[in-house]
């Protein structure tokens, strides 16, 4: 049974734009789209890109105010169109929103400049984030203090972790982590600070600023390759359509 090592782009977690029925209250010719930071510097660049086609919109992002936020805003008619980094609630669904997936992001573990170790376990990564191991000397790095940026429970990254990641489901954060409220926060956090370490979903923009760790039990089996490459497939579609289902786009 064959296998391969990934990369901490461990799985992929949906960043989309979920829609609302009502209009919003800025100007005819602004749109507005506030929500969660993850993916922002993708979302900006489709903006730009937008704007560049349609002149006669100005498209604003403001910081984030993660996908709480994006929902709220959607359903008090703040704005019509929130970002939003995980999947709509049956009460937030019940409001007359609408979910539109645009893109997916993977989600990445990375760490300040200053941690030399480029690849962990997955026992070692979940004995970091719970607090069992509190120094990076421990495991072959730098003599420096390990120190955790988390994010919220209902942030994507974290849900997927817990639902694929070994040893994640029932992962309690150590009590000397720090929460980061937003993806940004997160990213600036671990890139400024010595032996820091955080989870959030991958992009481009991480690069110059922090390392991406390489996690090397996160494995998948030819069998499990192929049986993803099959859903991809015409046939596949197909039959998901003919039972009642909406397959995704490529």
């Amino acid at each position: 049974m064959g296998e391969q090592t990934t990369t901490a782009r461990l799985r992929v977690s949906i960043v989309a734009l979920a829609l609302c029925l009502s209009s919003g209250t800025g100007f005819a010719d602004d749109l507005r789209i506030e929500g969660a930071g993850e993916g922002l510097d993708i979302v900006q660049a489709l903006c730009a890109a937008f704007m560049a086609d349609h002149p006669n919109t100005y498209v604003v992002i403001p910081p984030s105010t993660r996908s709480d936020g994006g929902v709220s805003a959607v359903m008090t008619d703040k704005v019509v169109l929130g970002r939003v980094a995980r999947p709509l609630s049956l009460a937030e669904q019940a409001h007359g929103l609408l979910y539109t997936p645009v893109f997916r992001l993977a989600s990445a573990i990375y760490v300040n400049p200053s941690v030399t170790i480029t690849n962990l376990s997955t026992t070692q990564l979940a004995d970091i984030f719970t607090g069992r191991i509190v120094n990076w000397g421990e495991i072959g790095g730098p003599n420096l203090r390990i120190k955790v940026v988390r994010r919220q429970e209902d942030e994507s990254t974290i849900v997927v972790l817990r639902e694929t990641m070994p040893k994640w489901s029932g992962l309690k954060f150590t009590d000397r982590s720090k929460l980061a409220e937003t993806a940004q926060e997160s990213i600036r956090w671990v890139g400024e600070v010595d032996g820091a370490v955080g989870i959030g979903t991958y992009s481009k923009i991480l690069e110059p600023r922090v390392r991406i760790l390489i996690i090397k039990n996160a494995t998948i089996t030819d069998q499990a390759k192929a049986f993803l490459a099959f859903m991809a497939l015409p046939k596949a579609k197909a039959l998901v359509t003919n039972m009642g289902g909406i397959p995704l786009p490529e």
